[in-house]
C-alpha cells in the first residue's frame, strides 16, 4: 500500500479512473469516453478520445458482483482494441494516423471486430490452460502422496501463483515489455495525480508511486488468492475425480472474477484503512515487477491520455466507473 496521503477515492468527489499501457503509450477509460495517447516515431504524441461502448454501461454496471463480469470483459475489449491501435500509431504503418488531434483514420480498424473477439477468446483460452488447469494435473501427479483434498489446494494455488509471478517477471526481461511496464507506472502516477486534485504536470505526477490498488496485476493476483478458496469448495462439493475437478477450474470464473473485482473495489475504497492496506498488499507487491519508473518522455504521454479523458468527460453525469487498471 502506497504510504502517500492523497485522498482516496471514498474521500474525494471525482469519479475514479482507470486504465492500461499499450505499445509506447496509454489508455484511459474514464466516465463516458475513453482516450488513448501513443508517443510516434516522429516524437509528437497521438491522442483520440472515443465513447465507451453502450454494451459495457447501463444498469447492470451497478449491480455488485455482475459489474465485475461486465467490467472484465469490458477491460479485455478496450485493451486488445488499444493494444492493435497503438501498434499500428507507434509504428507509423498507418499514412493517415491523423496530426495529434485525435481526428482522422489511424488504423484502428485495421483488424475487424471478428478478428479482435477470436484473439482475445484464443487469449482468454490459453490463459485458461496455463493458469487454472496446468497446476491442476501438476498437482494430480503428487496426490496419492498427499492424502488430503485441502493440501492438494493450497498446493495447486501456490503453483498458480508461482507461475504467474514467474510469467510477469520472465516477461519483463524483455526491452520492449520493460517499456510496457514504464508506461504501466506513468499511467498509475497520473490516476494518482487526478484523485489528489492536482494539476498534471510532470513535476506532480513524479511524486507519486507506480502501484496503485486498482490494478489489473492486483486483480489478477487477488483472483489466484480466492481461486484456492472457491476451488477447495467445490472439490468438497464434487470430489476428486478429474473430470470435475476440470469443469470447476473453468465454469466458475466468472464468479471468481466477480469475487475478485468486488475485494479490488472495496480495497481501493478503503486504501487508508488498515483491512484495505491488507487486502491492497499482495497486488501492490507484484506491481513492483510489473511497473517501472518512466521517465519524463512517458510520464508526458500519460499526462496526455489523462488529461483528455477528463476532457471528454466533462460534459457528462458521473456513472459507474472503471476500476481494473
Amino acid at each position: 500500500m502506497s504510504s502517500h496521503p492523497h485522498a482516496g477515492p471514498a474521500e474525494s468527489p471525482r469519479p475514479l479512473y482507470g486504465g492500461q499501457a499499450v505499445i509506447e503509450g496509454v489508455m484511459i477509460r474514464g466516465v463516458r469516453h475513453y482516450s488513448l495517447a501513443v508517443r510516434r516515431p516522429d516524437g509528437g504524441i497521438f491522442c483520440a478520445t472515443e465513447p465507451v461502448s453502450s454494451r459495457f454501461s447501463g444498469r447492470l454496471r451497478r449491480i455488485p458482483l455482475l459489474r465485475g463480469v461486465l467490467i472484465l470483459a469490458e477491460t479485455l475489449w478496450l485493451g486488445m482494441k488499444s493494444l492493435q491501435r497503438s501498434a499500428v500509431i507507434a509504428a507509423e504503418e498507418s499514412s493517415a494516423d491523423g496530426d495529434g488531434d485525435g481526428s482522422g483514420d489511424d488504423g484502428s480498424s485495421a483488424v475487424s471486430n471478428w478478428t479482435m473477439g477470436l484473439t482475445m477468446a484464443i487469449a482468454v483460452a490459453l490463459g485458461i490452460g496455463v493458469f487454472l488447469v496446468l497446476p491442476l494435473l501438476a498437482v494430480r501427479l503428487i496426490e496419492p502422496f498427499i492424502g488430503s483434498l485441502l493440501v492438494s489446494n493450497l498446493i495447486e494455488g501456490v503453483i498458480r501463483l508461482v507461475i504467474l509471478v514467474a510469467y510477469v517477471a520472465g516477461i519483463s526481461l524483455m526491452r520492449d515489455i520493460r517499456r510496457v511496464y514504464a508506461y504501466h507506472g506513468a499511467e498509475h502516477m497520473a490516476v494518482h495525480t487526478y484523485e489528489a486534485g492536482q494539476a498534471l504536470t510532470v513535476d506532480n505526477v513524479r511524486r507519486h508511486p507506480t502501484p496503485h490498488p486498482r490494478c489489473g496485476t492486483a486483480f489478477l493476483i487477488t483472483v489466484a488468492i480466492v481461486s484456492v478458496v472457491a476451488f477447495a469448495i467445490l472439490d468438497a462439493l464434487l470430489g476428486s475425480e478429474l473430470y470435475w475437478r476440470v469443469l470447476s477450474r473453468i465454469v466458475p470464473i466468472p464468479v471468481v472474477a466477480a469475487v475478485s473485482y468486488e475485494i479490488i473495489r472495496f480495497a481501493g475504497a478503503h486504501r487508508t484503512a488498515w483491512f484495505g492496506r491488507i487486502l491492497s498488499a499482495p497486488g501492490l507487491w507484484l506491481q513492483q515487477i510489473t511497473t517501472r519508473q518512466p521517465d519524463a518522455d512517458q510520464i508526458e504521454v500519460a499526462i496526455a491520455a489523462m488529461a483528455a479523458a477528463v476532457a471528454a468527460d466533462a460534459d457528462t453525469v458521473p456513472a459507474q466507473p472503471s476500476v481494473i487498471q
